[in-house]
């Protein structure tokens, strides 16, 4: 999420003016007067003032009248807009329809999610068998009568008996764990606090699990204090978190995280050691059997991704990236554990293999070729087996599994296929469907295609465009670009309401797959990191203008979205060509570059964006970070930023700061909003019922500013129960 220069040069059309926009005088909004404080820091000699250095306590007085005046302006805003209700109607009606999470097998029992339909949170159930009548096990939805309470993760003991699961209140990424029998569907009196960025792993004898933790934070503190020191615990059933056995930990690495990952045969635990967000870590592990638990490193420096997969004794399988940038899985017999001993089992290839499970004694590896799903079985020699037939240009997901296991499965999904659940035999290669949503529209309806475009610097960049049928290319359509380019984290087909409504509009909508993230392998990403961030946005502004020079649309009519460090890839796109855009939705987004690792875990970002403690990336930093390149005089598109107070991940100051500073810079008669949802935090966890509504002010505002055309038919959904009971 990161990059700019201490001259800020302007950059080619920064200034140019946007394209007419006949909404309203600027003035006619009546912004909240922002006061200004002499903030400034000095980086490498030069200067720079954060005038709204006081927006990064929201608990001032001061701060909680700007962040209610400036709700009171957006929603007044959204609900003078005719077509919202139709739009949150149609949202409703098309979210309302049940849908499951892929299938586990833990001990004797089927493991699997389901909502409903309009349920906030998605409950979990357990069943003997695949055709048996199941029943809850855990409904988050009980556990607070707003759905803000969610289920960030679970963990089965070997026998299937019992589940570790992990809660989070309000969006935040504090977790807090408990157990439950998964007979009685009871919980235990073990309680977990303070867990982020973990999971839990049990001992194969179910007495006990691993997990991480921090200290616990100041009163006050939560969801803004800089989170070091991670430690990895063990925790035995039935005695309190003050007597969890510190199994590792580093002080002299505060920015050192750990995994702690118990193999199925129960005699080793992999820990996994990460440090910020960069795709590199060390391995680590202990012989359960050794009653002191020593730690021995395996592989001691930070120069590769290691991801363990499975270990038949001493022998100890990863995929890596490891002197090959697109993915590969080697074998490591930790008796002699020098890379000159290591074995390559599967090669790396032109597609990027991004992860492998082992399930019935089969390899099985999921890849990326141009930025959608292959999937192929190897045996544990490396001798390739067959390729999962998949329905089409989509994502597969899943395949998880044991060892003895020959049954996996796997959910199929693209932008117009909302999830088909398959049964996965590896003996036989046979994949049966399992569950298969039924949504209230018609996919043949609709249709995706993926083309390749250049960008600034001749880089070939895909980008996968979907639409309701016909569609005519004369430059009209109103068109919703979304990027993300972070983090090598790729941007697959996916199914999402959200982009079949604006579909169902008559919207296009568009998919870049941006260098930084993950499509094309760590070279991909690398291109897109530090001080390379900015063809990031290079790529983002060629594919508007690909979007533009094809037909599909126009500047005036032409929509970019994208969260978090999405939301940074909006803003610094949006400050620097302000003539090419029609409006901009930045989701809780990365917009101060320079103090972006002052908070929580902002720290480890450095390893994408850099740091500003350096001269050269300083300059990076500044020269593309949205806040700070906010030009007074400037006609800027349209914008409703959207942020809620209980990010933790990326605080909400990002957000406040980057819209005083607009609304002050903006001399367009466009609208620069701020929508800020309460009880709610970085997006995962999300209720239902706030998802609908964030969307449907979304696309109204994009119906305002862009001039869209809405004919939806009035279907009477909002009358309807936005939560219903647990089944």
């Amino acid at each position: 999420m990161s990059i700019e220069w201490a001259l800020r040069l302007v950059i080619a059309g920064g200034l140019l003016a946007a394209p007419v926009r006949l909404l309203a005088d600027p003035g006619s909004f009546n912004y909240p007067k922002a006061k200004k404080v002499d903030a400034v820091d000095t980086y490498h000699g030069v200067k720079v003032p954060d005038p709204y250095r006081w927006l990064e306590d929201p608990d001032t007085p001061e701060a909680k009248a700007w962040i209610e005046a400036e709700n009171k302006i957006t929603f007044g805003f959204l609900e003078s807009i005719p077509e919202r209700d139709a739009i949150r109607e149609r949202l409703t009606e098309l979210w309302d329809y049940e849908r499951f999470g892929t299938p586990s097998k833990e001990g004797d029992v089927y493991v699997f999610s389901k909502n409903d339909g309009l349920q906030n949170q998605n409950v979990i159930y357990v069943a003997s068998s695949l055709d048996a009548q199941p029943r809850v096990l855990i409904d988050p939805n009980k556990l607070a009568d707003d759905g803000t309470v969610a289920l960030k993760g679970t963990e089965f003991t070997e026998d299937g008996k019992l589940m570790a699961y992990g809660t989070s209140a309000s969006g935040s990424d504090w977790e807090e764990w408990q157990v439950r029998d998964v007979a009685t569907g009871k919980d235990l009196d073990d309680k977990i606090n303070w867990v982020k960025f973990s999971g839990a792993s049990w001992t194969k004898d179910s007495k006990g699990f691993f997990y991480s933790r921090y200290d616990e934070p100041k009163e006050g503190e939560q969801l803004e204090s800089v989170n070091y020191f991670q430690k990895l615990y063990y925790h035995k059933l039935g005695t309190p978190q003050s007597q969890d056995k510190l199994v590792y930990e580093r002080p002299d690495h505060k920015d050192w995280g750990f995994g702690g990952y118990v193999t199925e045969d129960g005699k080793y635990l992999v820990i996994s050691v990460w440090r910020g967000t960069e795709r590199k870590n060390l391995v680590f592990y202990s012989e359960l059997g050794d009653k002191e638990w020593k730690v021995t490193e395996l592989v001691k420096e930070f120069e590769a991704q290691y991801d363990f997969i499975f270990n038949d004794g001493y022998v100890f399988y990863f995929f890596t990236d490891s002197n090959a940038p697109r993915g590969r899985v080697v074998a490591i017999d930790i008796r002699e554990p020098h890379p000159s001993k290591w074995k390559e089992i599967i090669p790396q290839t032109k597609a990027t293999l991004r992860g492998v499970s082992e399930v019935g004694g089969k390899l099985i590896a999921s890849y990326l070729k141009d930025a959608h799903s292959e999937i192929k079985v190897f045996e544990h020699d490396g001798t390739f087996v067959r390729t999962v037939d998949l329905p089409g240009l989509g994502s597969a997901r899943g395949f998880g599994g044991t060892h003895e296991n020959p049954e996996t499965f796997y959910t199929y999904t693209s932008f117009t296929d909302p999830g088909t659940i398959f049964r996965y035999d590896v003996n036989t290669g046979k994949s049966n469907v399992w569950r298969r949503p039924k949504v209230k529209f018609n996919p043949d309806d609709f249709d995706t295609k993926q083309v390749f475009y250049k960008s600034k610097d001749g880089t070939t960049v895909p980008m996968f465009i979907s639409y309701k049928k016909p569609l005519e290319l004369t430059g009209d359509n109103p068109t919703l670009l979304y990027g993300y380019g972070g983090f090598d984290i790729p941007i697959t087909p996916g199914f999402s309401v959200k982009t079949l409504t604006w579909m169902d509009m008559g919207g296009v909508y568009a998919v870049a797959n941006l260098r930084g993230g993950g499509e094309y392998g760590k070279e991909w990403h690398e291109a897109g990191m530090k001080l390379k961030k900015q063809n990031v946005f290079d790529d983002f502004i060629a594919a508007a203008e690909w979007l533009i020079d094809n037909k599909y649309t126009r500047s005036d009519k032409l929509a970019i979205h994208g969260g978090s460090n999405g939301g940074l890839l909006v803003g610094a796109c949006m400050t620097q060509r302000p003539d090419l855009f029609g409006a901009a939705l930045p989701a809780v987004g990365v917009m101060d570059m320079l103090r972006f690792k002052e908070f929580t875990i902002g720290w480890a970002w450095v390893s994408d964006y850099g740091t500003p403690d350096n001269e050269d990336e300083f300059k990076a930093l500044y020269a593309y970070s949205p806040y700070h390149n906010l030009k007074p005089g400037t006609s800027y598109p349209a914008t409703m930023i959207t942020t809620a107070d209980h990010d933790d991940r990326v605080v909400p100051a990002h957000s406040f700061k980057f819209a005083a500073q607009l609304q002050e810079a903006q001399s367009g008669p466009a609208p620069t909003l701020i929508r800020i949802q309460t009880k709610a935090g970085h997006g995962a966890g999300k209720p239902t019922t706030m998802q609908i509504e964030e969307v449907a002010d979304m696309w109204s505002f994009l119906v305002k500013t862009l001039d869209v055309k809405v004919d939806l038919p009035g279907t009477g959904a909002a009358k309807k129960p936005v939560v219903q009971p647990a089944g």
